[in-house]
Protein backbone atom coordinates (compact mmCIF):
# COMPACT_ATOMS: atom_id res chain seq x y z
CA UNK A 1 0.00 0.00 0.00
CA UNK A 2 1.15 3.66 -0.83
CA UNK A 3 2.35 6.03 2.31
CA UNK A 4 -0.42 8.36 0.98
CA UNK A 5 -3.35 8.70 -1.66
CA UNK A 6 -2.97 12.49 -2.08
CA UNK A 7 -0.28 15.37 -1.85
CA UNK A 8 -1.31 18.74 -1.61
CA UNK A 9 0.82 22.11 -1.16
CA UNK A 10 -1.54 24.61 0.00
CA UNK A 11 -0.05 28.15 0.22
CA UNK A 12 -2.59 29.40 2.57
CA UNK A 13 -3.72 28.41 6.19
CA UNK A 14 -7.60 28.17 5.02
CA UNK A 15 -6.70 25.75 2.19
CA UNK A 16 -5.07 23.62 4.66
CA UNK A 17 -7.86 23.65 6.92
CA UNK A 18 -10.27 23.01 4.02
CA UNK A 19 -8.37 19.97 2.82
CA UNK A 20 -7.98 18.78 5.99
CA UNK A 21 -11.48 18.80 6.88
CA UNK A 22 -12.63 17.22 2.95
CA UNK A 23 -10.58 14.81 4.04
CA UNK A 24 -12.80 13.59 7.25
CA UNK A 25 -9.83 12.66 10.15
CA UNK A 26 -7.85 10.69 7.13
CA UNK A 27 -5.60 13.65 6.72
CA UNK A 28 -2.13 14.67 8.34
CA UNK A 29 -0.06 18.28 8.14
CA UNK A 30 3.40 17.48 6.99
CA UNK A 31 6.02 20.13 6.48
CA UNK A 32 9.58 19.04 6.62
CA UNK A 33 8.54 15.21 6.99
CA UNK A 34 11.45 13.81 8.93
CA UNK A 35 8.92 12.25 12.00
CA UNK A 36 5.98 11.66 10.38
CA UNK A 37 7.20 9.92 7.18
CA UNK A 38 9.87 7.65 8.83
CA UNK A 39 7.15 6.63 11.16
CA UNK A 40 4.72 5.48 8.25
CA UNK A 41 7.92 3.80 6.95
CA UNK A 42 8.70 2.08 9.47
CA UNK A 43 5.17 1.03 10.50
CA UNK A 44 4.57 2.53 13.74
CA UNK A 45 1.44 5.23 11.87
CA UNK A 46 -0.82 3.72 9.68
CA UNK A 47 -0.60 5.03 5.54
CA UNK A 48 -2.13 8.66 5.36
CA UNK A 49 -5.00 8.90 2.65
CA UNK A 50 -4.22 12.77 2.41
CA UNK A 51 -0.61 14.61 3.25
CA UNK A 52 -1.12 18.42 3.81
CA UNK A 53 2.03 20.06 3.30
CA UNK A 54 2.55 23.50 5.15
CA UNK A 55 5.95 24.45 4.18
CA UNK A 56 5.35 26.94 1.46
CA UNK A 57 2.52 28.66 3.50
CA UNK A 58 3.74 31.87 4.48
CA UNK A 59 2.58 32.41 7.79
CA UNK A 60 4.04 29.23 9.09
CA UNK A 61 7.60 29.42 7.55
CA UNK A 62 8.36 33.24 9.00
CA UNK A 63 10.09 34.45 11.64
CA UNK A 64 8.97 38.07 13.21
CA UNK A 65 10.28 39.70 15.99
CA UNK A 66 7.77 42.56 17.32
CA UNK A 67 9.14 44.41 19.99
CA UNK A 68 9.96 42.37 23.08
CA UNK A 69 8.11 39.37 21.18
CA UNK A 70 9.07 36.68 19.02
CA UNK A 71 6.99 34.26 16.86
CA UNK A 72 8.63 31.84 15.22
CA UNK A 73 6.18 29.30 12.48
CA UNK A 74 5.98 26.33 13.10
CA UNK A 75 7.36 25.13 9.23
CA UNK A 76 10.11 26.91 9.97
CA UNK A 77 13.24 24.60 9.80
CA UNK A 78 15.41 24.05 12.58
CA UNK A 79 17.98 25.32 10.20
CA UNK A 80 17.04 29.01 9.96
CA UNK A 81 16.57 29.15 13.51
CA UNK A 82 19.90 28.71 14.35
CA UNK A 83 21.20 31.43 12.16
CA UNK A 84 18.63 33.81 13.16
CA UNK A 85 20.87 36.77 14.81
CA UNK A 86 18.35 38.12 17.28
CA UNK A 87 17.22 34.39 18.49
CA UNK A 88 20.85 33.70 18.41
CA UNK A 89 21.17 36.38 21.11
CA UNK A 90 17.74 36.48 22.40
CA UNK A 91 16.45 32.53 22.63
CA UNK A 92 19.60 31.15 23.24
CA UNK A 93 17.92 28.18 24.75
CA UNK A 94 16.15 27.26 21.58
CA UNK A 95 18.71 27.77 19.23
CA UNK A 96 21.06 25.79 20.94
CA UNK A 97 18.28 23.09 21.25
CA UNK A 98 17.49 23.33 17.02
CA UNK A 99 21.27 22.99 16.61
CA UNK A 100 21.28 19.50 17.95
CA UNK A 101 18.58 17.98 16.51
CA UNK A 102 19.43 15.44 13.51
CA UNK A 103 22.75 16.16 11.38
CA UNK A 104 22.87 19.23 8.99
CA UNK A 105 20.72 18.14 6.45
CA UNK A 106 17.67 17.20 8.61
CA UNK A 107 18.00 20.68 10.27
CA UNK A 108 17.69 21.76 6.53
CA UNK A 109 14.15 20.92 6.62
CA UNK A 110 13.22 19.74 9.60
CA UNK A 111 10.71 22.19 11.16
CA UNK A 112 10.09 23.31 15.11
CA UNK A 113 6.43 22.58 14.85
CA UNK A 114 7.08 19.15 14.06
CA UNK A 115 9.10 18.63 17.12
CA UNK A 116 6.39 20.19 19.35
CA UNK A 117 3.60 18.11 17.13
CA UNK A 118 5.38 14.75 17.52
CA UNK A 119 4.98 14.91 21.27
CA UNK A 120 8.21 12.82 22.45
CA UNK A 121 8.72 13.56 26.33
CA UNK A 122 12.40 14.67 25.20
CA UNK A 123 11.83 16.48 21.79
CA UNK A 124 15.01 19.05 22.16
CA UNK A 125 13.04 21.73 20.98
CA UNK A 126 9.81 21.49 22.62
CA UNK A 127 11.78 21.25 26.14
CA UNK A 128 13.69 25.07 25.09
CA UNK A 129 10.28 25.89 24.39
CA UNK A 130 8.87 25.07 27.62
CA UNK A 131 11.96 26.68 29.29
CA UNK A 132 10.91 29.98 27.00
CA UNK A 133 7.13 30.15 28.44
CA UNK A 134 6.19 30.34 24.78
CA UNK A 135 2.59 29.67 23.30
CA UNK A 136 1.19 28.41 20.44
CA UNK A 137 -1.32 29.17 18.22
CA UNK A 138 -3.50 26.45 16.83
CA UNK A 139 -5.81 27.16 13.72
CA UNK A 140 -9.21 24.93 12.86
CA UNK A 141 -11.92 25.58 10.80
CA UNK A 142 -13.96 27.14 13.31
CA UNK A 143 -11.24 29.54 15.21
CA UNK A 144 -7.68 30.34 16.10
CA UNK A 145 -6.57 29.48 19.80
CA UNK A 146 -3.37 30.28 21.78
CA UNK A 147 -2.26 27.16 24.17
CA UNK A 148 0.62 27.22 26.42
CA UNK A 149 3.05 24.80 24.77
CA UNK A 150 2.73 22.56 27.58
CA UNK A 151 -0.93 21.83 27.68
CA UNK A 152 -0.53 20.39 23.66
CA UNK A 153 0.63 17.26 25.74
CA UNK A 154 -1.12 14.32 27.10
CA UNK A 155 1.04 11.07 26.89
CA UNK A 156 3.92 9.96 24.75
CA UNK A 157 3.58 10.52 20.87
CA UNK A 158 -0.52 11.92 22.30
CA UNK A 159 -1.71 15.76 22.01
CA UNK A 160 -4.74 17.44 23.20
CA UNK A 161 -5.40 18.90 19.96
CA UNK A 162 -6.93 17.01 16.16
CA UNK A 163 -3.92 16.60 14.21
CA UNK A 164 -6.21 15.29 11.54
CA UNK A 165 -8.32 19.04 11.93
CA UNK A 166 -6.05 21.37 12.95
CA UNK A 167 -2.57 23.09 12.39
CA UNK A 168 -0.34 24.88 14.06
CA UNK A 169 0.55 27.60 13.06
CA UNK A 170 3.20 29.61 15.24
CA UNK A 171 4.70 29.40 18.78
CA UNK A 172 5.17 32.99 20.19
CA UNK A 173 7.74 33.91 23.07
CA UNK A 174 9.32 36.86 25.38
CA UNK A 175 12.90 37.37 23.84
CA UNK A 176 15.31 38.11 26.66
CA UNK A 177 15.81 41.07 28.06
CA UNK A 178 18.46 42.63 30.45
CA UNK A 179 19.12 40.55 33.58
CA UNK A 180 17.83 37.52 31.51
CA UNK A 181 19.04 34.45 30.17
CA UNK A 182 18.52 31.09 28.59
CA UNK A 183 20.45 28.18 27.84
CA UNK A 184 20.18 24.28 26.77
CA UNK A 185 21.87 21.33 26.95
CA UNK A 186 21.80 17.37 26.37
CA UNK A 187 23.74 14.10 26.46
CA UNK A 188 23.05 12.13 23.83
CA UNK A 189 24.49 8.35 22.40
CA UNK A 190 27.45 8.88 20.13
CA UNK A 191 25.52 7.97 16.81
CA UNK A 192 24.93 12.26 16.78
CA UNK A 193 20.93 11.30 15.35
CA UNK A 194 19.07 9.57 18.41
CA UNK A 195 16.88 10.91 21.14
CA UNK A 196 18.19 12.95 24.20
CA UNK A 197 19.34 10.50 26.93
CA UNK A 198 18.63 13.30 28.95
CA UNK A 199 17.76 17.07 27.78
CA UNK A 200 17.23 20.11 30.08
CA UNK A 201 16.59 23.87 28.86
CA UNK A 202 16.61 27.03 31.88
CA UNK A 203 15.72 30.48 31.67
CA UNK A 204 16.79 33.00 34.68
CA UNK A 205 16.32 36.47 35.60
CA UNK A 206 18.49 37.82 37.58
CA UNK A 207 17.77 40.94 40.23
CA UNK A 208 21.06 43.43 40.70
CA UNK A 209 21.86 41.69 43.79
CA UNK A 210 22.84 38.82 41.64
CA UNK A 211 20.14 36.71 42.74
CA UNK A 212 18.08 34.61 40.72
CA UNK A 213 14.29 36.66 40.49
CA UNK A 214 12.39 34.17 38.33
CA UNK A 215 13.61 31.05 36.55
CA UNK A 216 11.87 28.01 34.40
CA UNK A 217 13.44 24.74 33.76
CA UNK A 218 11.87 22.24 31.78
CA UNK A 219 13.46 18.31 31.30
CA UNK A 220 13.51 15.50 29.27
CA UNK A 221 12.24 12.81 29.47
CA UNK A 222 10.94 13.49 33.05
CA UNK A 223 7.49 11.76 32.33
CA UNK A 224 5.39 10.86 29.60
CA UNK A 225 5.14 14.85 28.59
CA UNK A 226 7.50 17.55 27.94
CA UNK A 227 7.39 19.30 31.12
CA UNK A 228 8.90 22.16 33.19
CA UNK A 229 10.34 21.05 36.76
CA UNK A 230 8.14 23.21 39.18
CA UNK A 231 9.64 22.71 42.43
CA UNK A 232 13.38 23.07 40.99
CA UNK A 233 11.96 26.50 39.63
CA UNK A 234 10.72 27.63 43.51
CA UNK A 235 13.60 26.54 44.74
CA UNK A 236 15.61 28.15 42.32
CA UNK A 237 14.65 31.85 43.43
CA UNK A 238 16.29 34.22 45.72
CA UNK A 239 19.73 31.86 45.63
CA UNK A 240 22.86 33.43 44.20
CA UNK A 241 23.06 33.15 40.82
CA UNK A 242 26.79 32.45 40.77
CA UNK A 243 26.43 29.47 43.77
CA UNK A 244 24.01 27.80 43.95
CA UNK A 245 23.75 24.40 45.30
CA UNK A 246 23.51 22.30 42.35
CA UNK A 247 23.85 19.30 44.61
CA UNK A 248 20.89 20.03 47.02
CA UNK A 249 18.18 21.28 43.16
CA UNK A 250 19.77 18.22 41.73
CA UNK A 251 18.14 16.58 44.67
CA UNK A 252 14.90 18.53 44.03
CA UNK A 253 14.00 17.56 40.50
CA UNK A 254 15.11 13.54 41.24
CA UNK A 255 12.06 14.01 43.40
CA UNK A 256 9.61 15.37 40.64
CA UNK A 257 10.80 13.86 38.06
CA UNK A 258 9.97 10.21 36.80
CA UNK A 259 13.00 8.83 34.89
CA UNK A 260 12.53 5.53 33.02
CA UNK A 261 14.81 2.71 31.93
CA UNK A 262 14.87 2.88 27.77
CA UNK A 263 16.39 -0.48 26.30
CA UNK A 264 17.73 1.55 23.07
CA UNK A 265 19.32 4.75 25.07
CA UNK A 266 19.84 4.71 29.05
CA UNK A 267 19.03 3.25 32.18
CA UNK A 268 17.41 5.02 34.81
CA UNK A 269 20.27 5.03 36.96
CA UNK A 270 22.24 6.61 34.45
CA UNK A 271 19.53 9.54 33.57
CA UNK A 272 19.90 10.43 37.26
CA UNK A 273 23.54 10.28 37.54
CA UNK A 274 23.14 12.95 34.66
CA UNK A 275 20.60 15.35 36.23
CA UNK A 276 23.32 17.13 38.43
CA UNK A 277 25.92 17.90 35.79
CA UNK A 278 23.26 18.50 33.11
CA UNK A 279 21.79 20.48 35.54
CA UNK A 280 25.08 22.95 37.03
CA UNK A 281 25.61 23.21 32.81
CA UNK A 282 22.53 25.01 32.36
CA UNK A 283 22.57 26.99 35.61
CA UNK A 284 25.58 28.40 34.71
CA UNK A 285 25.21 29.09 31.01
CA UNK A 286 22.19 30.80 31.95
CA UNK A 287 23.16 32.82 34.93
CA UNK A 288 26.77 34.07 33.01
CA UNK A 289 24.39 35.08 30.20
CA UNK A 290 21.80 36.81 32.34
CA UNK A 291 24.54 38.50 34.35
CA UNK A 292 26.32 40.08 31.70
CA UNK A 293 26.20 43.47 31.45
CA UNK A 294 24.25 45.57 28.78
CA UNK A 295 23.81 41.45 27.78
CA UNK A 296 20.75 39.39 27.13
CA UNK A 297 20.53 36.30 25.70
Amino acid sequence: MADWQTYLQPSRVDEALAALAEARGRGRVVAGGTDLLLDIHQGRHPPVEVLVDVARIPELAAIEVQGEFASVGAAVPHAAIVAHPVLQARASALTEACSLIGGPQVRMVATLGGNVAHALPAADGTIALLSLDAEAELASTAARRWLPVEALFTGPGEVSFDRSREVIVRFRFRLARPREGSAFYRVMRPQGIAIAILNMACWLRVDGAGSIDAARLACGPAGPTPRRMRSVETALVGRPAHAVPTHDVAAILLDEASFRTSRHRATVDYRKHLVEPVLSRVLRLASERAAASGSVG
